[in-house]
């Protein structure tokens, strides 16, 4: 029998960062002489691999050696302006150890590559949380294309419908609703409303501490 399961975001959804993610594009591309407007940025990319916003804006002819260090030199510029404020989103330490509890499996699906990953599971001490992590390596291709989310969920021995994806961005709700998992949403990087088109959302809070484990649990 298929247990519960929560599966986790991890850029604005187990830490706010994703300000700090859209600052280093707009630095990155600025170098290079194009412009965006962050708020437009977001919406497009959060969710997405680094390489797709990098080929869907440099275009065919960089090669995918090129992309990749483009990618990396990207990523270590989002590490060093995130950095001095890296932290875990209120209540969700709390969270999650009583989900733990309570028996839920617990996973982490992310676009971010493996550097990323542990700048911010490994050096906050959270990895230990979960039974398994899903990252850019991963999967083929980011959201809202569900493949992360189903890996994660085949990696905990659980169905998709006992499954209850955490997102902070509309891709990624989207991904979920394509995987066939309901969503909350922690509105750390766009108000509610943002998400009022998906009916797989099961509710739209600020942080953890606005949660409860038994209350979710009901609904699978």
């Amino acid at each position: 029998m298929s247990k519960p399961a929560f599966i986790f975001d991890m850029d604005g959804t187990i830490v706010d960062n994703m300000a700090f993610h859209t600052r280093s594009w707009l630095e990155f591309f600025a170098r290079r002489g194009k412009e965006y407007e962050a708020e437009a940025f977001f919406r497009e990319t959060a969710g997405a691999q680094g390489r797709e916003i990098l080929r869907a804006r440099l275009g065919d002819e960089v090669t995918d050696e090129e992309i990749a260090a483009l990618a990396a030199e990207k990523d270590a510029l989002y590490r060093e302006m995130y950095g001095p404020h890296r932290a875990a989103i209120k209540g969700f330490d709390d969270f999650v150890t009583a989900a733990d509890e309570r028996g839920v499996a617990l996973a982490v699906a992310t676009s971010a590559p493996p550097k990323n990953i542990v700048f911010t599971l490994d050096e906050l001490d959270l990895r230990r949380h979960f039974g398994a992590v899903v990252g850019a390596t991963d999967v083929k291709q980011g959201k809202p294309h569900p493949d992360v989310f189903l890996k994660a969920a085949e990696k905990l021995g659980a169905n998709p419908a006992d499954c209850i994806v955490f997102e902070d961005a509309p891709m990624g709700v989207e991904a979920a609703r394509r995987a066939g998992m309901r969503a909350v949403v922690i509105t750390t990087t766009l108000p509610a409303d943002a998400f009022a088109e998906f009916d797989n959302v099961l509710k739209i809070v600020n942080d953890y501490d606005e949660l409860s484990v038994e209350d979710l649990l009901g609904v699978l």
